[in-house]
């Protein structure tokens, strides 16, 4: 019997059966009454789910179409920009950035390490002003936490638009957007909140809303201003993501039936599993400190090769696995553990990888690796608090 296939990729992500039956509902036209019935109740939830009083704006592409929207919103030809550049995506500010034409200053940060919110204080004192700081919160490319928090202390006082992509963050980890002053903060459905890919969320502070208003020239489809219009009537400006709404709807009440402390506490105990677990079979982390929620990169032996390693994890285990990008393919392996994925299916992954590995010649202790990991799931979802993670920026 073939084993049990568990996607343990970040994003796309698993989905759970309630999501599931709630996309396969009949269609419904996208401008009548009961559409804006189901919009009005997402837009309750996703308020919350952002930690914001700013409308929450449905859009259909994926996350990548959301950071184009946000430029070219936001920003006009000419800008200046400073993108926090220390992997695949902060790559992708730097791409769209430089194709509407603004003038980008990259912060070079190493692959596996967090953005130094001195080093931003630094370079906007010395090379200011800028329009907009565009980062990631989650890093997905390593699996680094940028601190998103600190980056926005570093903001006051300056004119500079915080822009945050949250695609592996939002739903993952906190990230309260009034709270910490973030100006944009965009996700995609793939990721911790449990849909198929094809959808993107994206909002916006009041400061960040005047910069909109005064750009002379807003694209045609990425309209973010004929959006929020929209918007306040329960609609999209074209046509709505339909069967994504009603799945997200139903991801919002399974999420916030249970509430975020919940989701938050599952999230980072499955983070300690994973990393506990890697460490004590005998693999190492490629992040020591700055390490994001929801997914763990692995670093592998010089004679193992990561490919390889995804093949047999997949054919032979039913664990899907990610690898790496640019100069870390074949050299580490990515381990999801967000949105609808359980203290089973990491164990089922840890077990998938710590067998594959020693197939493959490298030097594997399953059983301590599979019992650390436990115990640290154990511990942290026990011990963890939400204050922890979400203080507020200081007056």
């Amino acid at each position: 019997m073939n084993p049990k296939t568990r996607l343990l990729t970040p994003g796309p992500t698993p989905l759970p059966e309630k999501v599931r039956l709630a996309l396969a509902q009949d269609m419904i036209h996208h401008r009548k009454a009961a559409f804006q019935g189901h919009m009005q109740r997402v837009q309750t939830g996703l308020k919350e789910l952002f930690w914001t009083s700013e409308p929450v704006l449905p859009l259909t592409c994926s996350g990548s179409g959301a950071m184009e929207a946000a430029v070219t919103n936001l920003f006009q030809p000419g800008d200046r920009v400073l993108v926090v550049e220390g992997g695949k995506f902060g790559q992708r500010w730097r791409q769209i950035c430089e194709r509407y034409g603004l003038e980008v200053e990259p912060l070079q940060v190493e692959w596996g390490c967090g953005a130094d919110p001195a080093a931003v204080a630094k370079r906007l004192s010395a090379d200011g002003p800028f329009q907009g700081l565009l980062v990631q919160a989650s890093e997905t490319s390593t699996g680094v936490l940028h601190p998103i928090r600190d980056l926005a202390q570093a903001l006051q006082g300056h004119e500079t638009l915080l822009v945050v992509d949250g695609i592996s963050a939002v739903g993952v980890s906190p990230c309260p957007m009034d709270a910490w002053g973030i100006d944009c903060l965009l996700t995609g459905s793939q990721k911790g909140l449990m849909l198929p890919p094809g959808m993107a969320l994206l909002s916006l502070s009041q400061r960040a809303w005047r910069r909109v208003e005064a750009n002379p020239r807003p694209p045609f489809y990425f309209n973010l201003l004929g959006e929020r219009q929209r918007n306040a009537g329960n609609q999209t400006l074209y046509t709505s993501p339909v069967s994504h709404i009603f799945g997200l709807e139903a991801c919002l009440e399974l999420v916030l039936e249970s509430g975020l402390e919940s989701l938050y506490r599952s999230q980072w105990a499955l983070t300690h599993m994973a990393r506990a677990g890697i460490e004590a079979m005998g693999l190492s982390l490629l992040v020591r400190d700055c390490y994001t929620w929801g997914l763990t990169s692995v670093r592998l032996p010089e004679d193992i090769d990561g490919q390889e390693v995804l093949s047999l994890a997949a054919s032979e285990y039913g664990a899907v696995l990610a690898g790496g990008q640019d100069h870390l393919k074949g050299r580490i392996v990515r381990l999801g553990h967000m949105g609808y994925v359980d203290w089973g299916d990491v164990l089922a992954g840890l077990s998938a990888l710590g067998r594959s590995c020693q197939r493959l010649g490298a030097t594997i202790d399953l059983q301590a690796g599979l019992a650390a990991g436990l115990a640290a799931y154990e511990h942290e979802l026990s011990t963890f608090t939400l204050e922890n993670h979400t203080q507020p920026l200081a007056p």
